[in-house]
């Protein structure tokens, strides 16, 4: 009987053994799709997919990719994460990887193309087309060339001497950007160059000619058995990137900036406040879910916004509350955009923190201007005439009793900041005070009337 049991168990432990060499032998290769601009929702595709790999211990990575380019920001991050990323990546070019695209798949191990793709073009240009100044052009001259050296150098025997060479050359990545850069024998001065596939084969920049992501796996990756797992994108990856562009988040801010003012122009809460806030969550929410914002950042955000509304309606004049107030609004705003680590900003590049002050510095610009603007023509001129009771209701009802106040001395009702109540002869009239911060019970005298207030200075 101990025999008989000791036979079936080496039976069973060979047949698990086999088993599993089997299942270890089915390779898992994850594969990414950059089939559209480069932007926030691709960079958010490519940082999802790399954490899913990373869990379900893939083999290697193979991005596929047909994109003109995007965002230079949405690139660099890209191009960062797939140069440190633990799982080798590799890309297959389905036709074109022009500017942004160019710069990603130079970042990958290996480069494949299908017959009659292209790679290059990678001048940094505005929304016409248009090369922006060389400044710009410069980073871009410097990242690129930076990204072709991480590469390394191949190292070949010639005539009995040990040669090192570029596995791909920083010269010919700098002429995809730079109409300067001129290569003999490859691109002259005034043309930025463009590899077609059989030309970025010779010159190293495309490892194969494959016409399928399963004929780069196979032939060339070289993995004969092999299942793929490819990332699949919700809904949420495309909200969320949306609300992650630099040109929404500077409207949520305008609209932030806009409803706070707004707000503190009407009694109550109200629609300006609601607009604020939902700019204010829709701001802040993806930034927090993608790691970026924490909860320190946002904190100093409510808490210049408490210190801003103290400085308004609590504290006389414009001093130390306002100022700072200002100052962690703009710190939680700018702070949140930031890749950091508490208060460790290591890691964070001098173009990720500039990108970071000029979306919410114009946000904010655009937000004060704007709402100046609408300030003004309210209830005044254009479209927004209908949205106040203005000169009709003012000739009908109020012009006759207001003219005979001008003159009349009072006392505020309410704390003019600057509007509020002020009582002339045992009456209480809408009132605006042209002088500052007034505070309750403070004796005033109506200097002049307007669309049914009368505006005061005290005494």
């Amino acid at each position: 009987m101990k025999v008989l049991l000791t036979v079936l168990t080496s039976i069973i432990l060979i047949l698990s053994s086999s088993f599993q060499s089997a299942a270890k032998e089915k390779t898992l290769i994850y594969t990414i799709d950059i089939k559209k601009e480069i932007d926030n929702t691709t960079w958010i595709y490519l940082h999802n997919g790399l954490a899913e790999a990373r869990r379900l211990n893939a083999e290697a990575i193979l991005l596929h990719m047909n994109t003109y380019g995007g965002l230079l920001e949405s690139a660099d991050s890209m191009r960062t994460a797939i140069l440190y990323s633990p799982i080798p990546v590799y890309v297959f070019i389905d036709n074109n990887a022009a500017s942004a695209g160019a710069l990603i798949s130079i970042a990958c191990k290996k480069i494949y193309m299908r017959k009659g793709a292209n790679i290059g073009a990678a001048t940094v240009v505005n929304q016409t087309g248009a090369a922006l100044p060389d400044k710009y052009q410069s980073y871009m001259r410097s990242m690129i060339r930076s990204t072709a050296e991480a590469q390394g150098k191949d190292t070949l025997m010639q005539n009995g001497d040990t040669v090192y060479r570029w596995k791909r050359d920083p010269l010919i990545a700098e002429a995809m950007v730079d109409d300067r850069v001129v290569i003999p024998n490859l691109i002259d001065s005034g043309k930025v160059l463009t590899f077609t596939a059989q030309e970025a084969l010779k010159w190293g920049y495309c490892d194969g000619i494959a016409e399928s992501p399963d004929q780069v796996i196979t032939e060339y990756i070289g993995y004969k058995d092999y299942e793929i797992k490819s990332y699949e994108p919700s809904w949420f990856d495309n909200v969320k990137g949306f609300f992650m562009s630099p040109v929404i988040q500077g409207l949520l801010i305008i609209f932030i900036i806009g409803g706070i003012y707004f707000e503190m122009q009407t009694p109550g809460l109200g629609f300006p406040s609601a607009a604020a806030i939902i700019a204010a969550i829709l701001y802040f929410a993806p930034l927090y879910m993608d790691g970026l914002a924490e909860n320190w950042e946002i904190l100093l955000f409510i808490i210049g916004v408490i210190l801003v509304m103290l400085e308004i309606f609590v504290i006389p004049g414009f001093g130390v509350a306002g100022i700072s107030g200002i100052l962690l609004v703009v710190g939680g705003l700018t702070m949140s955009l930031l890749d950091n680590t508490d208060f460790d900003f290591r890691g964070v590049s001098g173009m990720d923190t500039g990108r970071a002050a000029l979306t919410v510095l114009l946000g904010l610009g655009i937000g004060f201007a704007s709402v100046i603007w609408l300030s003004d023509r309210i209830g005044h001129k254009g479209p927004f005439k209908k949205m106040a009771l203005n000169a009709d209701l003012e000739k009908a009802v109020s012009t006759p009793s207001l003219a005979r106040l001008v003159g009349k001395e009072g006392r505020a009702a309410t704390v003019l900041r600057p509007s509020g109540k002020v009582s002339i002869e045992g009456e209480l009239y809408d009132g605006i005070s042209e002088s500052g911060f007034i505070e309750k019970e403070t004796p005033v005298k109506v200097v002049r009337f307007e669309n049914s207030q009368v505006y005061v200075t005290s005494l």
